[in-house]
Formats: C-alpha cells, structure tokens, sequence
C-alpha cells in the first residue's frame, strides 16, 4: 500500500469560500431542505406504521447533511475579520437555532418517533441510542406540555436564548480593548512581550498600548513589578464584558423560567439529569466536599505568598499592609517558582518553541495512537482543493492544515483533516478551542464521511529574531487542545450528533484533560523540546544577542529544568483549585435558585465577587472601598452561555483515574493507547458514557487519583 504522503485522500478538504449572501442562502437552503424530509415522513408515514428505517432513520440522514454545512456556515463569526461575513455567519446560525427549535417542538413527528419507541424493534445499540435520545428530546423541549399558552412561552425562551447566546459570543468576538501605558510602568515584563506593543501617536505620544489578549494580559500579570498597571489589567479584564452582563442575566432568568415550565425544580436539575451526574445534590455534595478539603491548604498556600510579597515591598522600601489582592497572585507565584523552585517560565519556554512542539505532539499523538500527519502546503494545497484559489482550503493564510491517517500497523485509512489557527488577531474568538467543522459519520449509500476538527488558539506571535515561544501552561492547553481535535478525528458514529466530542459535558473534557498528563511526564517533555537557538543560525544569533556571554544552551531541555518544572506542578494548588471551584459553585448557584424570583432580584456581579472572595480570601477592589460591584467577570465565562451550564464541575475525576489505571506506569505504552483509542475515543456519544468508562476501566470510576493529583489523599 502506498505511503500516506504520497496517496490521495478519499475526500477533499472543506471549502472556506463563503460571502455573505451565500452562508445566509446556504442556512435557508439547508433548513428547507430538511424541512421537507420532516413534511415527507408525517405525509406518508401514520404512527401505527412507524418504524426506525421510515423515521429515525430519514431524520438522522437530515440532520447528518445539515451539520456537514452549518458548523462551517456559524464558525465565520468566529475567525473572520470581516465584518459582514460575522454578521452573515450570526445571521445564518439564528435561522439555524430557529429551525432547530422549531424541529424539537413539532408534536407530528414526537407522534411518529414515540410510536418508534413503543414498537420496541431490534435495534443496533448506536441506533437504539439515538432513539431514546430522540424521544427524549421532544419531551424535553415541551411535548408532554398541552399545546397552548406554557408550550408557546417555551418555544418563545428558547428561542430568545439562542440569539441572547450568539450575541454574547459575537460581543466577545469583537471586543477589543487595551490600556496605554508608559513605558516605566511595564517594567518586568518579557523584551520580546513590550518590542510588539503598539506604540503611540498624538497624545499617546511615548505610550505603548497593551491589549487584553491572552499574551499581552498574561505577560502584565505575571511580569509587571509595578501593581498599579496589574490592578489596572486585572480590572479592567474584569470589566471587558458590560454588554454581556445583562445577556447572561436574562438568559439564566429565562432558563429558570423554562426548567419550571417543564416542571422540574430548577435549570441545574433540568441539565443535569442528562449528564453523568444525573442530579444537582451529586454535584453539590461533590463541590462541597472539595471545598472543605481544600480550603486550608488554601489557607496556608495564601500566607507564604504574603511572605513572599512583604520581603519584595521591603527591598523596595515599601510598606506591606497586609493585604493580597487578586492582581498579586500571578506575579508573586512567578516569584514563588523562581526562588523556591528554580522554574524561570520564560527560560523554560525557550525550550517549547511553537512549531517544533506542535509536531513532537503530532509525534506522541502518532505513536501512541497509530497515526501519520501530513501538513498540507504550497502547490498540494491548490490539488485537494476543488476551487482554483488554493486559499479556498482554509480561511486565514496563518492557518496550517493536515491529513490525519492510520499508520500502516493500524489500517492505512484515511481519517480527516485538522486545522491549526494558532495567532491572535482583531475579532478572532479570543481563547483557546476546538471547533468540530464537520463531522464523521455514515452516508445513505454506506460510505463514510470523514470529519475536519480546529483548533483555534491565541498563542504569541513570532518576532523578527524569536519564533514563538510556549510558556508551559500554554504546552498544557495547547495539548489539551490537540487531545479534543484527537478525539474529533478517531471517533467512529454512525450518527453525525455522536461524532468525537459530541458527548455529555461532564464527560466531554475528560480525554483530553487526562491527555494533560503527558505535559508533566519527563520522557514528553524532554520529546517535545528543543531550544529555539538550535532551530538556524539566525535564531542563534538571536538568542546570542541576549545571552550575556552564557554558554551555549543544550537543544533539549536539561534533566533539571524538567524535574523543577514537575515538582511544581501543585505550587498553589489549593489555590487553583479553590479559583475553579468558583466558578463551578457560582455555575450551580445562579442555575438552581430556590424561587423565580430569587434569580430575577439577584445582582450576579456581585455574588461572583463575593463567592471569589469567600473562596480564595484575596482582596478585590471591594477592599479599596468600591463596593462588590466593582467587575463583570461572569460576563467574559462563554462554558457560561453555551453547553457547560449546570455543568463547569467538570470531568476531571474521570481523566485523572484513567491515567491513573492504566497509563501512570508507562505513559509511552502504544498498546494502552490503542484500546483507549479503540474503547473511549471512538466510541463519541454513541453509548452512555458511563458504560464507555466502566468498560474500559473494568469497573465503576473512583475518586482517589483526583485527589491524589490535588495532593489531598
């Protein structure tokens, strides 16, 4: 068989050639489509005569044709710097969510699909899988609800939250806000960070600006001596998202709204019942256990960064109050890792330039699971492509794209097409994410299509004398990252709605959370690195100009630096642990009240500052005098808006038994890594989950690694 380098894919990659008129007459083409395979199947098929080849089946093909054209359609508005394209792409994705509401809620097809339910066939279990969510997804969009009056209020919600949801992304999208500040006030941040600053004309004359992307704000809070121009940062990232401050406030007075119209208790009880959790109490006992578990070690994780903070005030000359703000814990755990650990984050990025890392992760990827990567480039891009501009192929020039195969041990088949858009620009979704774009599944003529999986982060860019370099929690997300575009391109469904990482969410997380590991295994860190001065002379000469007359560094990084940066690895856990934990207990307290009107009178600014402060015992500007209203920072959470409602507890407790089972002993074993593959991976959502995990455990999961990975066993 022939190499995968030199063989054709059996399928072209998407097209990327979109303009404004088209995605709108696509989402209508699409909706009208699958519109009349719904009218067909209620014309022509009674109840009695239902069955799944003549419903569920015609349904699944629908919804499989659809979702290979609108993940592409609404991603514009997360990566396009045009602004009409955005509001093509917003445009589109509301006519979507509408359709998609107006599909859950028709009773005719609730008819036939319940009737598919009663009949009890023999099914295949992915098909009977989709049944049972099938049927349950009417009866949780209102169909045991008597038509009239409490149905159409439910159609009228649910369709408010879709656009309330898509206008918090696109605010956050198009957010582009920044602080101007002489230079003497950045003292401390990284050379590399200041030199790509924008300077400033007019009366910003001898002003840099710093923006509140990642890299920049990352830089300021860590770097930056003077704690002004952190609290600056800080606050004024807290308050980025005023125009989303309303939107989520309606949005969880509505979901409460709904929950209650559905009869149940609440919105928390409502989501939860479809996750791994099943109820609200499971959820909270387990947060409530966490927080008792961890609030002393936070305690004293606190007292030592005081230390810390009284020793740099008093060789400055400078007075220590007392107090610790949230704007100090960055900086001063930097200082923490430097003196009591030996890790210097910036040193140990230069062994993690961006490039070479992404393919020595490509690299553990390949051994671990069976597969070959080949990155698409130049003229090869112009052949896959079935439009003339080779352009068309992906839809910035920054973004690289692969092929992804099985190795020739495994099958030599083709498996789908990942794309990588790794740099920050104006209106570009601001975090790091994975972005199905189309999924895989199984064609009406048996044949399957394969998926295309994004990752779209916003790591720093390179320089003239320095390629871009990854902090170490940067190697963390951007593996993390990775692990869901793994899971996007192994998973094997039938169904396009069970495709990879289209699972319930306090699951969703947890392959590639347990995929974390590596980051803080020796033998991958000392893979993945490589110092950028071994990458040309030019970047020697580079590293030269600033080395001060050191030695040569080794090209891979020392034994040392990596038993430092493991040793580390809970520095401040408590606290991290206590910061997630906020946001998970404000997730569940803003979604199960005990009353409507609870949700309604409640300032949500204020109960997250509140419960940050309760948690974490730092000082906000409510210690200044200023009140708990003084940030939004709930307003900048988009897990808040979109599918992690009821549900930021997270995943972790199943990826870190996972790792602990069957990978800890030797995080290299390609045997492990193939069943996990095989077992977990490409099964996707179509199974329970929780069969998925005790499978491949052998048993029920426990709790014990997680907390051993937070040091509390």
């Amino acid at each position: 068989m022939a190499h995968n380098e030199l063989r054709k894919a059996p399928q072209a990659p998407p097209l990327f050639t979109g303009i404004p008129t088209s995605i709108v007459d696509d989402a209508k083409r699409l909706i009208e489509h699958s519109r009349n395979v719904q009218d067909q199947i209620v014309r022509n098929v009674q109840p009695e005569a239902a069955n799944f080849a003549n419903v569920l089946q015609p349904l699944a093909h629908a919804e499989n044709a659809m979702n290979l054209e609108r993940r592409i359609l609404g991603f514009y508005m997360e990566v396009s710097a045009e602004p009409k394209l955005r509001d093509a792409s917003t445009e589109a994705t509301e006519l979507l969510n509408n359709f998609g509401i107006e599909t859950a809620m028709r009773d005719d097809l609730f008819q036939r699909v319940d009737a598919v339910l009663q009949k009890n066939e023999e099914l295949d279990p992915e098909s009977y899988h989709l049944l049972q969510k099938q049927h349950k997804n009417y009866i949780r969009n209102g169909m045991k609800l008597p038509e009239g009056p409490k149905r159409d209020r439910l159609k009228e919600i649910q369709k408010r939250l879709q656009q309330l949801d898509i206008e918090f992304g696109k605010n956050q999208n198009e957010e582009n806000s920044g602080i101007w500040f002489e230079p003497q006030e950045l003292i401390g941040m990284p050379e590399d960070v200041l030199a790509e600053l924008e300077k400033g004309t007019g009366e910003n004359t001898g002003k840099v600006r710093l923006t509140l992307e990642v890299p920049d704000r990352f830089a300021a809070l860590k770097y930056a001596r003077n704690s002004e121009t952190r609290k600056r940062v800080f606050i004024a990232f807290e308050n980025e998202g005023d125009l989303n401050v309303s939107i989520l406030h309606e949005t969880v007075i509505l979901r409460d709204e709904a929950a209650r119209l559905l009869g149940y208790p609440n919105h928390a009880a409502f989501r939860i019942e479809e996750k791994m959790a099943k109820t609200p109490e499971t959820v909270n006992i387990f947060l409530n256990d966490l927080r008792s578990r961890l609030s002393a070690g936070g305690q004293r994780e606190l007292e030592i960064l005081k230390q810390l903070k009284k020793a740099d005030l008093d060789s400055r000359e400078e007075e220590f109050d007392g107090q610790f703000f949230l704007w100090d814990l960055d900086f001063y755990k930097e200082i923490l890792l430097e003196k009591q650990y030996s890790v210097d984050e910036q040193k140990v990025a230069e062994y993690f330039p961006l490039q070479t890392t992404i393919q020595g992760m490509l690299g553990i990827f390949q051994h671990l699971f069976g597969l070959v990567f080949v990155e698409i480039t130049g003229e090869e891009k112009e052949t896959l492509s079935t439009s003339s501009k080779s352009s068309s192929i992906v839809w910035h020039e920054d973004v690289q794209v692969f092929r992804a195969w099985d190795n020739e041990e495994q099958s030599s088949e083709f498996l789908g097409y990942l794309y990588l858009d790794i740099f920050p620009r104006e209106n570009k979704f601001g975090g790091v994410a994975n972005f199905n774009l189309q999924p895989g599944f199984i064609r009406e003529n048996g044949t399957r299509h394969y998926p295309a999986t994004a990752l779209v982060c916003n790591f720093t860019k390179p320089t003239s004398k320095k390629p871009s370099l990854l902090t170490h929690s940067e190697l963390v997300a951007l593996f993390h990252e990775l692990g869901h575009g793994i899971h996007d391109l192994v998973s094997r469904t039938l169904y396009s709605r069970f495709h990879g990482t289209e699972t319930v969410v306090d699951f969703g997380e947890a392959p590639s959370q347990m995929l974390e590991h590596w980051c803080w295994t020796p033998s991958s860190l000392k893979a993945l690195s490589r110092h950028y001065s071994s990458l040309s002379p030019a970047s020697f000469a580079s590293w030269e100009e600033q080395a001060k007359g050191n030695s040569a560094p080794p090209e891979k990084i020392p034994d040392e630096m990596i038993e430092s940066v493991v040793r580390a690895k809970h520095v401040n856990g408590a606290l991290f642990g206590l910061r997630m934990l906020h946001l998970s207990i404000f997730d569940m307290a803003i979604h199960e009240p005990a009353s409507h009107a609870q949700i309604e009178g409640v300032n949500l600014s204020a109960e997250y500052n509140r419960l940050r402060k309760g948690l974490m015992k730092l000082d906000g500007p409510e210690a200044l005098g200023h009140g708990d209203e003084w940030g939004h920072g709930q307003a900048g959470i988009r897990h808040l808006m979109s599918e992690y409602d009821a549900g930021l507890y997270g995943s972790r407790v199943f990826a870190d038994d996972i790792f602990y089972t069957v990978f800890k002993p030797d995080p290299t074993d390609s045997t492990a890594g193939r069943r996990y593959r095989y077992a977990v991976l490409e099964k996707g959502g179509g199974q329970d989950e929780m069969k998925t995990v005790v499978d491949f455990l052998g048993r029920e999961p426990q709790t014990a690694a997680f907390y051993a990975e937070l040091g509390l066993s």
